[in-house]
């Protein structure tokens, strides 16, 4: 069975700067069969799969796939993850 939640961790090649957020599993499957995790707004989507492989999808038009995102599988014990349910730090 696939984890309830993900912490996906979405960082660049310019440094340290990342944006973390918290994605629940939805009852939708990806392109690849796994299943779909969005955040509260629907829009951020992924499909990850039991090796926690990581494949964004686009939820509107003119969105860019992220390129550098690390999903971390939260446990019941962490209610929001480390922060709430989505940080921001620079």
């Amino acid at each position: 069975m696939s984890p309830v939640r993900y912490e996906l961790v979405f960082s660049d090649d310019t440094g340290p700067a990342k944006d973390v957020v918290i994605v629940e599993r939805t009852s939708s499957k990806g392109p690849g069969g796994h299943p779909v995790y969005a955040d509260p707004t629907g829009i951020i989507r992924a499909e990850i799969s039991d090796h926690d492989e990581v494949r964004v999808l686009a939820s509107g038009g003119h969105q860019a796939p992220a390129q550098h995102v690390l999903a971390r599988r939260l446990t019941e014990a962490d209610p929001q993850g480390p922060t709430g349910p989505s940080t921001s730090a620079a």
